[in-house]
Parts: structure tokens; C-alpha cells; sequence
């Protein structure tokens, strides 16, 4: 039989956080959550029920595989958003991606954490049928939905994808804030093609593993999960899980006992004596004996179980050699019932009852020999049966080793793929940086071209510069120029303009000078014969007037002809 089912990825770990199962082959009646207020039986145990773990106080700041980190939320003050912007988890599984993005960005962070909290009250079932029937409505839109693929997730919110993610595989866990995944890993769960336990997060199928359950069964991974009811859990060291000794995969107890896969047959060891219990693997259908299983693990863990985890490891025993027919089977089924009496009357305590079923399975070591020699003494086999049983375990021999042949080769092959694949990888690589160093010297010359069309253009604008202070120095030389010559002319012009008033002011002297020559000779022949008074009087102001009027020139030249004012 396989060692006992360890943790090889997180350990220490509490299960308390309810999941939801997203196997399509449950039925909406069947309870999907591990809560505490449902009880373990035979036929329906926690065992069979995804769970993630989450402590009092979670101290993991990154898994062994580095794809998921565990931070402390901060608390923060939710703003308004308007109902017109509002979208709900029907928006988000109904509508497109692109859509919701959009709105997605215009949100504040506080209302996107409102979505993701109303999800996991809705997973954690709570309100009980209503819940489920949200959930299965909101699982229903998404999964019936041929636009969610990897091309198109890719362009999604990260809120968004989260949230899709949880209502596809029903677990709370992918919106635990303090989870983070990245978006590659999300959208490879999301589209089945890697683990959705978020402590496995293997690549499906797990070991490309070519069986029909891992082939058939989306999103099965069987390092994890049980082979019937597609559920994972955390519980290790324990009868909970019983594993394959042919094709290492795991099946809860519960759910083996439930589909009639423990019952009795011959030995696996020697084919003959009475039949003894086996387990039947569903994936493979081999067949692995339970006996030594069970020895294993108690010998293994035992010594670590408190009375509680005693008693419940006791009772998984005693469930699976309820059925048991041969003599070593019954006894350990008695011996086991009589330890958990014991144990929960207080009669001995966890030490003395671990003791008490080791002593048991050292007894039931010593006798297998006489068991096997009494069967063999009580039953002659003809020399044809022997040897027709001779050539069954050499087949059986030869069968498991093709087998290990065939799993070595299967090794081998992954390996040259992988090693194939870090080739191209690195050859991707070594482009990728060909191509780096190519751009790198392109951007390089086309900056040393700028920097000489920056100088060059520089250069110029000095120039231009130096010829705009040339011009504007010889405009301010021929505008005193101009100023110089108009002084000058307007002062000739006035000086000539002068000239031509004094010549028109003495002709007209001249004029009156004449006129009162004759009105003084007219006078004088009137005075001769008795002039008149009145008109002598006119002839002396005719010549105060002329004789004592000042010049004109000089007072009338600027305001005649206002060419130019002084500054």
C-alpha cells in the first residue's frame, strides 16, 4: 500500500472555511458546505467536502510554489456609488467581459469588495436554500456561457475574474483578501487547466496522467482530489484517504465504503487462503490490501493523535473491517470497537490505547504465517491449479513491471518535453534579448540624431538671432535718418513758404503805398479847393494803419502750416 496521505504543500493548517463543490454530477439538494452542524456517517462525511484552511491567526506569507500570498486587508471608508453605475453578481455573470471591465474601473475598490463579500455569504450558505439557489442560478449563467475563454479573460477585472472563478468552481477561497493569485493562474483554473485547490495549483492533468477519470473528469487532479466525488480536503496522516498501490490516486474512505469498493477478496499478496479485505481502485480497477494500510498508518501517526483524533481513526477502521470474513480482519474489528468503548468512557487514555491496537497489529503479523499454513494443510491443491497460480503471479509480476516500465518511460518522455520546452524557452529568450539589443542601439541613433538636429537647429537660431539684431540696428539707423532728412525739409519749406508771405506782404505794401500816394495827391487838389473834413480824417487812419501794423511772418508760420511740433 502507499505511505500514509501526507501534506505536501501546506501543513499545520486548520480546515474551517467552508467550500462549495463545483461538480456537475451533484445534485442541487446535496449540501455543499462543511459546516459544524452536519455529522459524519458512512454514507455522507466532511471527508468528501472541499475545504480550505484558514487558522485563528494565518501566518503563511507565501506558499511552498510561490503563486499565492497571504496579506492583512486594510479597513476602509465606502463611498456612494450611484445606481446608474451599480452592477450586481448577476451583471457580472451574465454580461460581457469587456462591459463589465468597464464599469469595473469607474468603481470604487470599497464597493468591488461589497460584490466579493456578498459572493462568500451566498458560498458559505447561511441563509440555506436560498443561498444554494443563488448560487446555482449565478453557476448556471457562467457555465452556460461559450464567451468565457482564455482569449477573453484575459482582458477581464481582477475583481471580475475573481469572482467568476468562485461561482464556476463554487470555492469561497479565490476572494479570501487575503489570497492573492495571479491572473495566468486564475484564468488556467478557471478554463480547468489547473488545480483548483490553491495549495496543489498543479498543471492538469496532474503527471499527464493518461487515465479516463483524469481524462474525462475537468479539472480533476489527481495528486488531491478523491476519484469519486472530485472533492479535496486536508486531512493527512490518517484512514480519511485510502491511495492506489498501482496508480497513486486517492479516494476518501467514505466514499470508497459508500461505492461498495471495500469488500472482501483473495490475498494481493499470494492470491490464496480465505479472502481478506481489499479496496478496489475506480480509476484503475486494481485491487490494493488494506490490512497492512491500516498497520502503516497507525504505526506511522498514531503516536501523534490525541484521544479525539484516536477514537475517529478507530472508527474509520472499524467501518472498513466491518464486512471482513477472515480471521485477522474480525479480530482487529472487534479490538477497535472495544478501544473506542474504552476511550470514550474514559477507561483508558489515548497512550494506553495506541499501545493497545500496535500490540494488535504485532499479533496479527505473527499469525499471518499460521493462517496461511493452516489454509494450506486444510486444502491440497492438484499440481495444475498450483502451477496455472504460479503463472498468474508471474503474469502479475510481469504486468506490474511493463507497468513501472511504462511509468518510467512516461517519466522520461515528460522530462525531454520539459527539457525541450526550457530549450525553446531559452532560444525565445535569447531572441527576445537579440531583439532588446537591436532596438536598444536603433533608439541610440535616432537619439544621436536628434541631439545633431538640435544642435544644427540651435546653430541656425543664432544665426537668425544675429541677423535680426543686424536688421533691427540698421532700421533704427535709417529711421534716424529719416527723422533727420524730414527735419530738414520741413524747416526749408518754411523758410520758402516765409519767403513767399513776406514778398506777397511787401506787394501788398507796395499796393497801399501807391493807392495812398494817389488819395494823398487827390487830397492835396481837393485841399486846394476846400476839402471835405470827413475825409481826412479816414486818410490818417488809412495811414496809421499801414505805417504802424507789425510784421506777420514769424506768427503765422506754425499756425498756417503746422508741419511738424518741436519735441
Amino acid at each position: 500500500m502507499l505511505p500514509p496521505r501526507q501534506q505536501s504543500r501546506v501543513g499545520g493548517l486548520q480546515t474551517s472555511l467552508s467550500l462549495v463543490s463545483s461538480d456537475p454530477r451533484l445534485s442541487p439538494e446535496e449540501p455543499r458546505s462543511n459546516s459544524d452542524n452536519l455529522h459524519e456517517s458512512p454514507t455522507e462525511s466532511a471527508s468528501s467536502r472541499e475545504t480550505w484552511p484558514t487558522g485563528d491567526a494565518i501566518a503563511v506569507k507565501k506558499m511552498e510554489n510561490g503563486k499565492a500570498e497571504i496579506d492583512i486587508p486594510e479597513q476602509s471608508v465606502i463611498r456612494r456609488v450611484s445606481s446608474a453605475d451599480k452592477i450586481s453578481l448577476q451583471d457580472i455573470a451574465r454580461e460581457k467581459v469587456d462591459i463589465i471591465c468597464e464599469k469595473m474601473h469607474h468603481l470604487p475598490e470599497e464597493f468591488l469588495e461589497e460584490l466579493k463579500n456578498g459572493l462568500r455569504v451566498i458560498l458559505e450558505g447561511g441563509n440555506g436554500s436560498q443561498h444554494r439557489e443563488e448560487f446555482f442560478i449565478l453557476q448556471k449563467l457562467v457555465q452556460s456561457r461559450s464567451d468565457l475563454t482564455a482569449k477573453t479573460l484575459i482582458r477581464a477585472h481582477r475583481v471580475q475574474l475573481e469572482i467568476l472563478v468562485a461561482i464556476n468552481t463554487g470555492i469561497q477561497g479565490f476572494l479570501h483578501p487575503s489570497i492573492s493569485l495571479s491572473q495566468t493562474s486564475l484564468i488556467e483554473i478557471f478554463v480547468y487547466k489547473r488545480c483548483r485547490n490553491i495549495a496543489c495549483q498543479n498543471q492538469l492533468p496532474a503527471d499527464d496522467c493518461t487515465c479516463e477519470t483524469c481524462t474525462n473528469n475537468n479539472g480533476f487532479c489527481n495528486l488531491c482530489m478523491c476519484v469519486i466525488c472530485s472533492k479535496f480536503d486536508f486531512e493527512v496522516n490518517t484512514c480519511r484517504w485510502i491511495g492506489c498501490d498501482l496508480c497513486s490516486h486517492w479516494t476518501h474512505t467514505d466514499c470508497a465504503i459508500r461505492e461498495q469498493l471495500i469488500c472482501t477478496g483473495p490475498s494481493v499478496k499470494s492470491g490464496v487462503g480465505p479472502s481478506e479485505m481489499v479496496f478496489r481502485c475506480q480509476a484503475c480497477s486494481r485491487t490494493s490490501e488494506l490490512l497492512g494500510w491500516v498497520k502503516d498508518v497507525f504505526q506511522h501517526c498514531a503516536p501523534s493523535w490525541d484521544g479525539e483524533a484516536l477514537v475517529r481513526e478507530l472508527d474509520f477502521v472499524s467501518r472498513i473491517f466491518h464486512g471482513s470474513k477472515d480471521t485477522r480482519g474480525r479480530k482487529l474489528f472487534w479490538k477497535c470497537d472495544d478501544l473506542k468503548g474504552k476511550l470514550n468512557s474514559g477507561k483508558v487514555d489515548a497512550k494506553a490505547a495506541c499501545r493497545a491496537i500496535l500490540m494488535v497489529f504485532q499479533e496479527l503479523e505473527m499469525d499471518s504465517p499460521k493462517s496461511l499454513e493452516n489454509a494450506e494443510s486444510e486444502r491440497l491443491i492438484a499440481p495444475q491449479e498450483a502451477c496455472n497460480r504460479i503463472a498468474e503471479v508471474v503474469q502479475e509480476a510481469i504486468r506490474k513491471m511493463e507497468m513501472v516500465a511504462d511509468e518510467k518511460m512516461r517519466m522520461f518522455k515528460k522530462a525531454r518535453l520539459t527539457l525541450e520546452a526550457c530549450d525553446r524557452e531559452l532560444a525565445d529568450k535569447a531572441r527576445e534579448a537579440a531583439e532588446l539589443k537591436m532596438d536598444r542601439q536603433k533608439k541610440k541613433s535616432q537619439i544621436e540624431e536628434l541631439e545633431r538636429i538640435v544642435r544644427l537647429k540651435n546653430a541656425e537660431a543664432e544665426m537668425f538671432q544675429l541677423k535680426a539684431n543686424e536688421a533691427k540696428r540698421e532700421a533704427e539707423r535709417l529711421q534716424r535718418i529719416a527723422l533727420a532728412k524730414s527735419d530738414k525739409s520741413e524747416e526749408e519749406y518754411t523758410n520758402n513758404y516765409l519767403k513767399q508771405k513776406l514778398s506777397e506782404a511787401e506787394a501788398e505794401k507796395q499796393y497801399l503805398y501807391e493807392k495812398i500816394k494817389m488819395q494823398e495827391s487827390s487830397r492835396v487838389s481837393q485841399s486846394s479847393s476846400g476839402g471835405d473834413p470827413s475825409s481826412m480824417l479816414m486818410y490818417s487812419k488809412i495811414h496809421d494803419l499801414l505805417y504802424n501794423i507789425p510784421p506777420k511772418g514769424d506768427s503765422q508760420s506754425n499756425e498756417c502750416h503746422p508741419f511738424r511740433s518741436n519735441p
